[in-house]
């Protein structure tokens, strides 16, 4: 019997290894403009799932149930238990539906009784770690008076201290969830070791982004910058990671679209192809001359004579360097990676196949074409091209692009009238 039980042990944990199940729960708080959070949207980008929930709740990252119970499902005459089997550690889950003192046992398969622990507990669901339990099988039994539940735990642990069982966390009964302090109510979404996620929080007119692969429980806080631009657009921000030798960097998370300098005058709109060739002076554009069409999504074209102002970026903002290009590039693995690591993914604007996208950067690139210096525009939906303000020579300067068929970043130099798109970043 006994080499039965262990048997099974065996195959259940190899089984569910592999799935590297993980339980976190993440809270979410503000810095800088505000300190107030009002809704995160969460992005998996690995599992290409989200959720959006309000910035005062608790985010539950539920790891891949692998066993017996699902920890989403809310049984009020069994104990859930994930992940189960366990390698030494797991969370347990019940609902209580009574008020006072409980206890809380362990079993073996034989009857033996091998842990004891009083709870003074109100009505409501309770979340329990449960650590130090040795390879085996074991029933845990909660009753308070009359109410007893019980569920089964398979562990696969080497049991070098003794059991422990930790109170993680208590979801009151409706009635009085109104009383209880410092309990904020979770929202639920599968994770697994990992997954890369991107949290958009946002505080009024102010988004900050922030891309994390979570390995325990923690607070996510966004530092809420204003970021708004001569005609008074307001500007989502990502957080990139540190620069060379400076603090974390804060770029623009769209392109820019202001058609005023950060002084208040106006940015010259040059439609026609021919007086746009012929520049050398500052001005802007919208790919095709469709603000309709491509505003919005895109932003505007800029020469770089528009560039060389130093007006072109919001108060407090500047345009990009070359070498804080390439410190970003360097961030998130240097030119031959770092393309598809900051490219929106799947195709909804990028052309098919959009190779190497992933997002991880939560810069979310987009493919809004350019204008050539001769006046024509071209390669709307296959590249995205993006100014620095570093000059190279008398009539280029310093650019960074990304293309539907790469995950390559290319740094070149170009041709100042050319229209490209425009990112800034925070002042330091």
């Amino acid at each position: 019997m006994k080499l039965k039980i262990y048997s099974f042990i065996i195959i259940i944990f190899f089984l569910f290894a592999d799935l590297k199940a993980q339980d976190y729960l993440i809270s979410f708080e503000g810095t800088g403009e505000s300190t107030t959070v009002t809704s995160v949207t969460i992005e998996n980008l690995t599992q290409a799932k989200s959720l959006q929930m309000d910035g005062g709740k608790v985010l539950h990252l539920m790891g891949v149930v692998t066993g017996i119970e699902d920890p989403g499902t809310k049984g009020d005459n069994k104990v859930l238990f994930f992940p189960n089997p366990s390698a030494g550690y797991s969370r347990m889950r019940f609902i209580q539906p009574v008020s006072g003192e409980t206890n809380i046992s362990v079993f073996d398969l034989s009857g033996r009784q091998i842990f004891d622990q009083k709870e003074d507990l109100q009505t409501g669901e309770h979340t329990f770690g449960i650590r130090g339990m040795g390879d085996g099988m074991y029933v845990v039994r909660i009753g308070s008076g009359s109410y007893l539940i019980s569920g089964l735990l398979v562990s696969s642990g080497s049991q070098k201290h003794d059991p422990e069982i930790v109170r993680e966390y208590t979801e009151l009964s409706f009635e009085k969830k109104s009383s209880a302090k410092g309990e904020a109510e979770e929202v639920k979404m599968q994770y697994t070791s990992g997954d890369v996620l991107k949290f958009t929080g946002i505080s009024g007119s102010f988004t900050t982004i922030i891309t994390d692969v979570p390995v325990s429980s923690k607070t996510i806080t966004f530092n809420f910058v204003k970021c708004t631009d001569g005609d008074g657009n307001d500007y989502p921000v990502v957080e990139t990671g540190k620069g060379e030798g400076k603090c974390i960097q804060y770029w623009m998370a769209v392109n820019l679209r202001s058609t005023k300098y950060n002084d208040g005058t106006m940015i010259p709109l040059v439609t026609e192809g021919n007086t746009w060739s012929a520049l050398t002076s500052e001005a802007y554009c919208w790919y095709n001359n469709n603000e309709t069409a491509y505003k919005s999504i895109y932003g505007a074209l800029y020469n770089w004579h528009a560039v060389n102002t130093g007006k072109l970026c919001p108060a407090g903002w500047h345009m990009p360097t070359d070498e804080e290009w390439t410190a970003l590039s360097d961030h998130f693995g240097g030119l031959g990676y770092s393309g598809g690591r900051m490219k929106e993914t799947g195709t909804t604007h990028w052309t098919t196949p959009n190779n190497g996208a992933t997002n991880t950067s939560g810069f979310t690139a987009l493919p809004g074409g350019y204008r050539t210096a001769a006046g024509s525009f071209v390669s709307m939906g296959d590249k995205g091209m993006w100014w620095s303000d570093t000059g190279y020579g008398t009539a280029n300067a310093w650019f960074r692009s990304m293309t539907y068929d790469s995950d390559v970043m290319i740094r070149d130099h170009s041709d100042q009238k050319n229209g490209f798109s425009v990112r800034c970043v925070k002042d330091y």
